[in-house]
């Protein structure tokens, strides 16, 4: 299973850059920047905190899909 996120495109949509919502959501930049380019799955307590602060469920945030075979 793969984590995919839509947290640039929501991010944006609120008018933040990722330092802002960084500070938000009480980490780093690079923290955020790491989960929308996919390579930091983030725990489930900011999961959730920025879901919040985006004003989304969770899984409007994050989805799971299936890995393709290559």
């Amino acid at each position: 299973m793969i984590l995919k996120n839509h947290l640039k495109e929501l991010r944006a949509r609120h008018g933040l850059n990722q330092s802002e919502l960084a500070d938000r959501a009480d980490v780093s930049r690079q923290t955020i920047s790491l989960i929308e380019r996919g390579n930091y799955s983030p725990s489930i307590t900011l999961a959730l905190t920025l879901a919040r602060i985006l004003e989304v469920r969770v899984e409007e945030v994050f989805e799971l899909q299936e890995e393709e075979d290559s």
